[in-house]
């Protein structure tokens, strides 16, 4: 008789515990995403009392599947172009978000007796926001219709563009080179032929394709499309230098301006919830009640 291999075991563990604490969080009225961290703080192999995750290296590989397809799903929701209509608003404001928090780190990390590169990448992690726990809590409580959404995840989507510039500076940094030297320019380059790739591919290609094919496209075969143009976009955007989620969230603004966004939207949520659940739990994981 054959044994259940221990990925099997581990994602039975992780959703039952999830489903239940999530159930607790919901009679609540509390964020779900609370639930999926508290259900990772459960089954984590820091915790001795209760049952834990075996192998967490499966565990990790499908919450980037997750956090992935979550940022697929935002740019469904949420194109470049949004951003674009709203003018000049988003971008004065993720510049003084990330200068002021930048600012508050340097300063608290001072106060703690920090040296000057300590403090630096203090303010570097202060000035970054979580895009995907912050989508998954707006999608949860309802206000991703808001008119105060909008303004919102455009700024996150800015910082998450500004976050591989300045990871560049801060590891040139690190290193003591010189930030300003090529490898920033190469990152700076990097990042827009990556944009104008979306725009090309955006504008031209994939729209002429679901055109050309909607006659031959069901529901099926349209969830296999898409999530296969996403995890092809993932693959190009590390080619480059960026994080597979980055791209994954590129090929959704694409076809959120395609004829198909709002289908393709539907078809892929239970994907999403799915694996986006595995990623909270995973980051719930990484407490470690010692530290």
């Amino acid at each position: 008789m054959s044994e259940v291999p221990t990925l099997i075991n581990d994602l039975a563990l992780i959703l039952i515990v999830a489903g239940a604490v999530t159930l607790i969080f919901k009679k609540l009225k509390q964020p779900l995403v609370l639930g999926y961290i508290m259900a990772g703080f459960i089954v984590s192999p820091h915790m001795p009392y209760t049952m834990s995750v075996i192998d967490r290296t499966d565990i990790k590989t499908w919450a980037d599947i997750g956090v992935m397809f979550l940022l697929f799903s935002l740019g469904l929701d949420f194109s470049f172009k949004k951003i674009i209509k709203m003018g000049i608003t988003p971008v004065i404001t993720t510049l003084t978000i990330i200068f002021a928090m930048m600012t508050l780190g340097i300063v608290v990390g001072h106060g703690f007796g920090w040296n000057r590169m300590d403090c630096i990448f203090l303010g570097g992690m202060l000035a970054m926001s979580s895009t995907t726990i912050i989508y998954k809590a707006f999608t949860d409580m309802g206000l991703r219709q808001q008119k105060f959404a909008g303004p919102v995840m455009s700024v996150l989507i800015l910082e998450d563009v500004l976050a591989i510039v300045m990871m560049v500076m801060l590891s040139a940094l690190a290193s003591g080179s010189n930030p300003d030297g090529g490898e920033m320019i190469g990152s700076v380059m990097k990042i827009g032929f990556f944009l104008v790739l979306w725009f090309v591919v955006g504008i031209f290609a994939v729209p002429l394709f679901l055109r050309l094919t909607r006659k031959l496209i069901n529901n099926e075969t349209l969830l296999i499309v898409s999530l296969g143009l996403c995890c092809l976009m993932a693959v190009v955007s590390t080619k480059v230098g960026f994080s597979s989620a980055f791209g994954a969230f590129v090929m959704g603004s694409i076809l959120a301006e395609t004829i198909e966004a709002g289908k393709i939207e539907k078809l892929v949520a239970p994907v999403k919830d799915l694996f986006g659940a595995i990623f909270f739990v995973s980051v719930g994981m990484l407490v470690d009640p010692k530290i």
